[in-house]
């Protein structure tokens, strides 16, 4: 036998203004307001996107600078996930031909740099 219970209505409201609440702290965000601002169309390649499909779009930041998102969107300009992934890797490309030959590495940890003399004690 299920047993009746009465709903808590003072729960119950403060579980949908917390919703509202976190609704306006995300429609506050670069994405939401880009997403008002701009068509629901890559810049790149032109294809839409609604529904389900919409998360595929991205906003990409034209000078990378994420803390960078004024108001009328002008550093935006929204992107699918490819053609993003495709900008970010034109530009790590473009940094790697720019870098001249006298230039240090990036990478400048050597993990295997005292692995001869951990061989050679080893074997003492």
């Amino acid at each position: 036998m299920s047993k009746h219970t009465t709903p808590d209505h003072a729960r119950l409201d403060r579980v949908v203004a917390e919703a509202r609440q976190q609704r306006d702290v995300r429609e506050a965000g670069y994405r939401e307001r880009a997403l008002k601002l701009f068509p629901w169309i890559c810049g790149r390649c032109g294809r839409e996107f609604a529904g389900v499909r919409l998360r595929e779009l991205t906003v990409h930041h034209k000078d990378h600078n994420h803390d960078n998102n004024p108001a009328d969107g002008s550093n935006w300009e929204l992107l699918c996930l490819y053609c993003h992934d495709n900008e970010h890797s034109r530009v790590l490309d473009e940094d790697v031909r720019n870098r001249k030959a006298g230039d240090p590495a990036v990478a400048t940890h050597n993990p295997f740099a005292d692995l001869q003399a951990l061989l050679k004690k080893k074997t003492d």
